[in-house]
């Protein structure tokens, strides 16, 4: 994706207060046409260095490394997953169950089509909350305070919360540079993120048993919340599609961060920005890294490195942008007028963020697993 996307550099933006000058509104304008031409913006953050990475790759690879039953563990299916582990097998991409993304997939022409999925994906997530959470909230499934620390990793909560809050000050930069991009106020969007159930969600994929060509590790879907950050992976195999209908290989050049479009952004600016759709799949590449990581002796688990940043859950989704203010910025940074890419919506009602997320996560199976956890007898109840 390097030749689709510009690297924007983050400085200017850090710490900055007078958006005025002519180096901070052209930063601003790049981070705008990116995200509303592609969905995807790749920056450079001073504050973040490849040495952060590492120690969080590395502490996510010994993690997953794990036996499966020391990891489930960790499991909250009673929280939806959203703290803790989710063991592979019971995330649900929505192209094996969403009709309107199976429909969106079908209508791309057959060499942007994305892999083909029937099933749950194979891989691992783990949960960790970033931030603080509101005291009193209508969602606390969505907001628990719980964190879970895995019983052999006593620097867990450091590595966690250094690269967390360092990948949430990457989003909240580059979100007051999008808002100004837009035409907004700086904080536009950085005040729907106050208090938010932000994630660090790592992924983690075992490809010493997941290894044939074509294995899809993540299947085709958009992401439901604001925006979502990504450091660079030590195994290649994702892919993105672009707003005009392209799928293309994500390359994350080194000291490099990945952010995509998620659906809250899409709703907050009417469709301005689009969530964009991906997926992760095993290439040739992927089978590269994997044969220099066995000649290193390093472990062959795939991490992503993954922070989601969510709209506060009791807050309302609803445009900030008028439908003609939303097509004047897409048309200013070159979407052809009435365009529109796979599955972006026809309306934006205003509702609250914490539904929309639950309703998200029924499709995607977690709040099921949730349901299930809650309608299990109490201990003596049988």
């Amino acid at each position: 994706m390097d030749s689709h996307l510009p690297v924007v550099d983050l400085a200017p933006l850090v710490d900055c207060e007078d958006f005025t000058s002519e180096a901070v509104q052209d930063t601003c304008k790049q981070i705008a046409s990116c995200i509303v031409r592609t969905g995807c913006l790749l920056v450079r953050d001073p504050r973040v260095g490849q040495g952060d990475s590492d120690v969080f790759l590395d502490t996510m690879e010994r993690y997953f490394a794990q036996p499966p039953e020391v990891k489930q563990a960790d499991a909250r299916p009673d929280l939806a997953y959203q703290v803790g582990v989710t063991p592979e097998g019971v995330e649900i991409p929505r192209a094996a169950v969403d009709p309107a993304c199976l429909a969106g997939a079908a209508s791309l022409p057959q060499e942007h089509r994305p892999s083909p999925c029937n099933g749950p994906d194979p891989k691992w997530r783990f949960l960790w909350g970033v931030g603080p959470r509101p005291d009193t909230t209508a969602y606390p499934h969505l907001n628990s305070k719980e964190q879970v620390v895995p019983a052999a990793f006593p620097e867990w909560r450091a590595v966690m919360d250094a690269w967390g809050t360092k990948m949430l000050a990457a989003v909240h930069t580059a979100a007051r540079g999008l808002a100004v991009g837009l035409g907004l106020a700086p904080t536009a969007l950085t005040d729907f993120m106050e208090r938010g159930p932000h994630l660090l969600a790592p992924t983690g994929c075992d490809l010493s048993r997941h290894n044939a060509p074509g294995t899809v590790f993540a299947g085709f879907h958009y992401d439901m919340n604001l925006l979502t950050i990504h450091g660079r992976s030590r195994y290649p195999g994702l892919h993105a599609w672009l707003r005009d209908g392209r799928r293309v290989p994500v390359v994350v050049p080194p000291g490099c961060l990945l952010l995509q479009a998620g659906r809250q952004l899409e709703w907050l600016t009417a469709g301005a920005a689009a969530a964009g759709f991906h997926e992760v799949v095993l290439t040739e590449a992927t089978q590269e890294a994997m044969r220099r990581a066995e000649a290193e002796g390093r472990p062959l688990w795939r991490v992503s490195s993954t922070v989601f940043a969510h709209v506060a859950s009791d807050r309302a989704l609803e445009p900030l942008m008028s439908a003609e203010g939303a097509a004047a910025a897409r048309a200013a940074h070159g979407v052809p007028a009435g365009a529109r890419g796979v599955g972006e919506r026809e309306e934006y009602p205003r509702t609250l963020a914490g539904e929309y997320v639950d309703s998200e996560l029924a499709v995607i199976a977690l709040s099921r697993q949730r349901a299930k956890e809650k309608e299990k007898p109490e201990a003596g109840d049988a």
